[in-house]
């Protein structure tokens, strides 16, 4: 671990330069807040662990939920924002079905205002608890860079067209990943975010009818089957399990897309992708590997194109506007 975290100092000592749309931002830091609200790194992992263990789908919810955000705008808390004043909510489109959680959100805003008024941005709780979720399950602890700024808009439009299908392609993946200055590896790191968490059957049943994928084991074909009885799902609530250990971040994913038990059609498809398929066996074979490259993904998806300095502002709620 040692080595992790010395690779993790190399990526992020100081500050991060970045930009959005074009322009120079200000400055990100893992000392952001060091002054001006010294426990909110505290506060955050305190009170995800305790909503952990009351309800342990909350990791892979929060982990859900800051990839749905970063993925429209940057890492900028759109994805709070209620519809009002001729906006609409980005929880509106159809490709945030499922997504959970805002409620730990909310409960953490509210904790550092009463410490820190008007002070840590709804993004960076956000990403903080995206990144104590990833650690509570098992997985890598992530000294992730802070500033981020609140976004004063929302589009479930933009949801629509920059959040991926779970049918995207192998291509169209990295390209996604890509543009956000991943390499192969990274990319296929970054779904390893799939080791947690479940799967809804409407995303599913197109794999197993009428016939099932050729990608899909013979076995494990039929058990989606078994939970997934029909072409059209009973209920949008029917769901399988991501991995064998969907509760536990770990590198069990990789080693099910070995064995032809990909969920999604794009596990599958990484998995004998030429372009992908060794970074699905290097990550199958070495865990701690896997930890080390998903962390710099991590970094890389959660640091692009946020808002800092004074673009943007600091919502008193994360639900609306100031």
């Amino acid at each position: 671990m040692q080595g992790l975290q010395s690779l993790y100092a190399a990526l992020i000592f100081g500050v991060v330069m970045l930009g959005r749309r074009g322009e120079v931002s200000a400055m990100l830091s893992t000392q952001y807040y060091a002054n001006t609200c010294p426990i909110v790194e505290q506060i955050v992992m305190n009170t995800i662990s305790a909503l952990s263990i009351t309800d342990p789908t909350t990791p892979p919810a929060l982990l859900r939920l800051i990839f749905h955000d970063c993925q429209v705008q940057g890492c900028d808390a759109s994805i709070m924002l209620d519809s009002e004043r001729g906006m609409t909510s980005e929880l509106v489109s159809d490709k945030n079905f499922g997504i959970r959680k805002l409620n730990a959100i909310d409960r953490l805003k509210s904790a550092v205002e009463t410490a820190c008024p008007g002070t840590v941005s709804c993004a960076d709780l956000i990403a903080l608890a995206g990144r104590d979720a990833i650690r509570i399950a098992g997985g890598p602890t992530i000294p992730i860079p802070l500033g981020r700024r609140d976004s004063p808009t929302a589009s479930n439009a933009f949801a629509d067209q920059l959040l991926p299908p779970a049918t995207i392609s192998v291509d169209a993946m990295l390209q996604l990943f890509g543009r956000k200055g991943m390499n192969v590896e990274e990319a296929v790191a970054m779904l390893g975010a799939h080791t947690i968490g479940v799967g809804h059957c409407v995303n599913v049943v197109k794999r197993l009818y009428p016939q099932s994928d050729a990608n899909l084991g013979l076995m494990y074909a039929s058990f989606l089957r078994i939970n997934c009885p029909t072409s059209v799902p009973l209920t949008n609530l029917t769901f399988i399990a991501n991995d064998m250990t969907n509760l536990r971040f770990d590198n069990q994913y990789y080693r099910d897309l070995t064995n032809g038990r990909g969920l999604f059609s794009i596990d599958s498809a990484i998995a004998t992708h030429p372009r992908t398929a060794r970074a699905v066996l290097n990550f199958a074979s070495d865990e701690n590997y896997f930890f080390q490259i998903f962390s710099q993904a991590f970094i890389k998806l959660t640091t692009f194109g946020v808002l800092t300095g004074n673009q943007g502002q600091i919502r008193n709620n994360c639900h609306f506007v100031n």
